[in-house]
């Protein structure tokens, strides 16, 4: 006899909990609601139990699972989940997802374009939102995840962005977990803790609810029509667990020590055994009844794993149709196992005890057996082994003994994962094959691997191990490897130290790479080492090390062009044009348009991605126009590359500090300094950390600033290119916001000796601007020196040019050109340095005693300008010096009253009153001065006054013409 539950029982708190979420969810305010608990407590049937209301309320249902069937799967619980929409028949296409589209390929095959190199979970995450979003039209939607305990690492990251992000939708994320230690167990505590997620525990049974549960399984009127006896042995046996009450339950009626008669239950014979085995006898008692046959369908799906295929099954067992459909239904009514739903074709055995009763019935010799049919029968059917059926293979034939082959098969999947960017189960897959092929005699088999996992290791950021694989490559070197196979290896590893930012061990890979290939020369190879040698040379400190790098850029191009290695030549004219970029912006744009041009012939998208970046970085040092970083960053983003996307954030972020726009800069700093540290994107950090060190000292705050500086130097800062930066754009800068101009030139002359010993191909570091200026303020630079400077590429870059053009105002003031020669170079000089207002007003402020002492410009308009910006953001030195230069040059200096943010710069420049301006406003209506003394109460004579103040201020030739000119303010 069956028994089962018709109902739940002790689980109402957790029903509740989840009917008024699913009703919030409806009303568009999603959450997010973890089922904790031990195995058997009955998760999985509360879930079932939400799963009924929400389809009664008319929610959308949408269910994946993890699997236990060999390695984690990325992804497979939402593949499962988001593959029903498709099957929903309601079309997908038109979602309006714009490039989180292809994004989502990674998920749907259907999507799936291949253009993509690694991809940050926040991506995907937005993607997976975003489509929920698109799909449930507004109506509630359940996302349920099952066995998340089981989950691979790249859905718990999908996860960790949606359970932040799920409070404003129309969106239930219910999910199983058990109490088991695992990361989605600290996934869910962590959301718990920030309020973002609620854990409904699901605590043992107690007494009266294992007593009822007891009753409702075996269709009694309560407890006390059910033997005390058995009551009590399944109270002491279960310990609450209601997976355990039913088993133990269904085992005494499988014994026959539980029976029924026609006066209700009663126990016969001895009902205290040993539980554990209890439990087992009670299984295969049951399985046993499904006949020979049945017992060996089972033990093959067991071999499977938790969850099995039927076509797989059928194939290993030779069953036909009718016979296997017979005896699964029948392992459905024993509840043995469970349809799989909504994944087509698959079942489930109902709890795991069932898979380790049936492990006790087979020899280790017949489980391998078993197994090897099953790999068999999975290449049989999937000759490909496409998605998940790889890693399943790949998991039979380890367990069959074949290592060689589980090896091969776990680099196949391992490779495939890292093609798609899941980087936590690539390498988990590739180190499965990497220590099955170590004691293999198979060099080749294993070099094929390390070549996916050295550059897989990198881009999760674990370069430690990345470096300790390199000692296995000369154990390989002499075990037959070919010299190309192993100089590619080294090169592989010369790459992944790039990307960590640690060109000692790139440059030390490099010459291992070389040496190999002295024995044996390859053009082609060596192009590939010649071009990653090159993006080292540009890292490593040197007073040569562009010339190196070009020198070696340029081999790799004309090797590359000779042997059609497309991907080595966008490489190298990628590099060519960054070198370039200093002594012809025309020669750098020739040079990535060939690159782009390459790129898009051989349809290779990372590297035309590539190409825009720097098209972009060049058009942003150019004119600070910062269109091409973002159209690149877009593609970046459709591409799933987190390292471009960083690398371009953080040029964004130092722009915004340049632009003066400091509160957007911290918090994109702050954001992305998380992400970039974690992955130990040493570049990224460092540039970010250079950028913010700039924030805090156009601030004048020197403490934060150098709080970032230390951070920048634990990041090995001394000798990067970003060093010169660090100095220019921080520590000069908070000099001469403290009016400390001896100290600004010191630090610029250590930019100069810096960039001497280590040229940079960052070009902000003030040697080609703001040294040129104060060298000209102080005398020490003339005309011939301006020239010399203005010649070169850099100081025509944006920045750099609105100091350039200021140092010309004042040597043409000097040089007694005339006033109008040198104002228009101050004229000039403020429009180019329009973006950048910081710099705009610190400049004004730094040629104004200039202009004073040769007769030239207007200096008390440029001091009152400073002062204001200064003054508004709090540089008290600046402003004190601003309002010193007033006193000196016999200006009156205003005391700031509230309102004087609201006069146009021009007529504060003029020194124009807060309560000049309210009467200038006025005058736009021609009023009497009586009229204007009524409105402003004041009297006829201060407006009067007023009024000639601003005649002569704004130098109007009478009332009308200042009538007329707060005519046209006006309008």
């Amino acid at each position: 006899m069956r028994s089962h539950a018709p109902f739940l029982v002790g689980r109402d708190p957790q029903l509740t909990l989840l009917e008024r979420a699913m009703d919030q969810a409806r009303q568009g305010h999603g959450g997010v609601v973890f089922l904790v608990g031990e195995a058997g407590v009955g998760k999985s049937r509360l879930a079932a139990e939400a799963v009924g209301g929400a389809l009664g309320s008319g929610m959308r249902v949408l269910r994946g699972r993890s699997s236990t069937t060999g390695p984690a799967v990325p992804f497979r619980p939402l593949t499962e989940a988001l593959m029903s929409l498709f099957r929903s028949g309601e079309p997908l296409d038109d979602l309006a997802l714009g490039p989180y589209r292809p994004v989502l390929g990674r998920l749907i095959p259907d999507w799936d374009t291949g253009e993509r190199e690694s991809s940050s979970m926040v991506i995907l995450g937005e993607a997976v939102l975003r489509l929920l979003l698109a799909a449930g039209r507004g109506r509630g939607q359940l996302l349920l995840l099952e066995d998340l305990h089981d989950a691979d690492p790249e859905t718990l990251g999908v996860l960790e962005y949606l359970v932040d992000n799920l409070e404003y939708t129309p969106v239930l994320l219910l999910a199983t977990v058990r109490t088991d230690f695992s990361d989605a167990l600290d996934l869910a505590q962590s959301a718990r803790r920030r309020g973002v997620a609620t854990l409904a525990e699901l605590p043992p049974l107690t007494r009266p609810q294992v007593d009822e549960m007891t009753a409702a399984h075996l269709g009694a009127d309560g407890p006390g029509n059910v033997p005390a006896a058995v009551l009590d042995r399944l109270w002491e046996d279960s310990a609450g667990s209601p997976y355990l009450v039913e088993e133990l339950l269904q085992s005494m009626i499988g014994a026959g020590t539980l029976v029924q008669g026609a006066d209700g239950w009663r126990a016969v014979g001895d009902l205290r055994r040993d539980v554990s085995s209890t439990l087992a006898r009670g299984i295969l008692r049951r399985i046993d009844r499904l006949g020979t046959q049945g017992l060996t369908l089972l033990s093959a799906a067991a071999v499977l794993g938790r969850r099995f295929p039927l076509t797989v099954l059928q194939r290993m067992t030779g069953v036909e149709d009718r016979a296997l459909l017979s005896h699964l239904h029948a392992g459905v009514a024993a509840r043995l196992v469970i349809p799989d739903e909504p994944a087509p074709d698959w079942y489930s055995f109902r709890h795991s005890p069932t898979v380790e009763a049936l492990f006790t019935q087979m020899t280790p010799g017949q489980r391998a057996d078993l197994a090897r049919r099953g790999a068999r029968a999975v290449e049989e059917l999937h000759p490909g082994l496409e998605g998940d059926w790889c890693a399943l293979a790949a998991g039979l034939r380890c367990e069959a003994g074949d290592r060689v082959e589980a090896g091969l098969l776990y680099a196949d999947a391992g490779g495939r994962a890292l093609a798609a960017g899941a980087l936590g189960s690539a390498v988990t897959l590739l180190s499965r094959a990497e220590g099955l092929l170590a004691g293999a005699d198979d060099p080749q088999a294993r070099a094929s691997v390390l070549e996916n996992l050295l550059p897989a290791l990198a881009e999760a950021g674990d370069f430690a191990r990345a470096f300790d694989l390199a000692e296995d490559l000369h154990a390989l070197g002499g075990a037959g490897l070919s010299a190309v196979r192993l100089a590619t290896l080294h090169t592989r590893l010369a790459k992944v130290a790039h990307t960590a930012g640690r060109w000692s061990d790139g440059n030390r890979q490099v010459d291992r790479a070389r040496e190999v290939l002295a024995t044996a020369p390859d053009e082609a190879t060596e192009a590939a080492v010649d071009v990653t040698a090159a993006y080292l040379a540009l890292d490593t400190p040197g007073s040569d090390r562009t010339q190196h790098a070009e020198k070696l850029a340029r081999s790799a191009a004309d090797t590359a062009e000779r042997h059609g290695l497309p991907v080595v030549a966008c490489q190298a004219r990628e590099l060519l044009a960054t070198v370039a970029r200093e002594r012809d912006p025309e020669e750098s744009a020739a040079m990535l348009q060939q690159a782009l041009v390459t790129a898009e012939r051989h349809r290779l998208p990372l590297q035309r991605m590539y190409a825009a970046t720097r098209m972009g970085g060049n058009a942003w040092l150019a004119e600070g126009d910062t269109s091409g970083l973002l159209a690149a960053r877009e593609e970046a983003l459709r591409l799933g590359s987190v390292n471009i996307m960083h690398t371009v954030d953080g040029i964004l972020i130092l722009d915004a500090v340049l632009r003066g726009d400091h509160e957007s800069a911290r918090s994109a700093a702050d954001d992305c300094l998380a992400v970039v540290r974690r992955l130990r994107l040493a570049p990224a950090v460092r540039y970010v950390l250079m950028a913010r060190a700039a924030l805090e000292a156009h601030r004048a705050d020197r403490a934060a600033m150098e709080t970032a500086l230390a951070a920048f130097a634990e990041w090995d800062g001394a000798g990067s290119q970003e060093e010169p930066l660090s100095l220019g754009l921080a520590r000069a800068f908070c000099a001469l916001l403290e009016e400390d101009r001896d100290l600004a030139r010191a630090e610029l002359r250590s930019v100069q000796a810096l960039e001497a010993g280590n040229p940079s191909t960052y070009h902000l570091g003030g040697t080609h601007g703001l040294v040129l200026l104060l060298d000209v303020l102080s005398g020490d630079a003339g005309r011939a020196r301006h020239e010399e400077i203005t010649a070169t590429a850099m100081a025509r870059m944006r920045w750099n040019r609105q100091f350039v053009l200021l140092a010309d105002a004042v040597l043409l003031g000097r040089e007694g050109a005339g006033p109008r020669a040198a104002a228009a170079a101050v004229e000039s000089a403020l429009t180019v340095a329009q973006p950048y207002p910081l710099a705009r007003h610190l400049g004004l402020r730094l040629i104004a005693d200039a202009g004073h002492r040769d007769g030239w410009g207007d200096p008390v308009s440029w001091l009152r300008r400073a002062e204001h910006y200064f003054h508004e953001r709090d540089v008290a030195a600046v402003t004190g010096a601003c309002r010193a230069g007033l006193r000196r040059l016999g200006a009156p200096v205003h005391q700031h009253r509230s309102g004087t943010g609201q006069i146009p710069e021009k007529l504060r420049a003029q020194g124009v009153t807060v309560r000049e301006f309210d009467v200038f406003r006025l005058l736009a209506e021609r009023l009497s001065n009586k009229d204007i003394a009524d409105r402003l109460f004041i009297s006829p004579r201060t407006a009067e006054k007023h009024i000639a103040s601003l005649i002569t201020k704004t130098g109007s030739a009478n009332r009308a013409d200042l009538c007329a000119r707060s005519a046209a303010f006006r309008g």
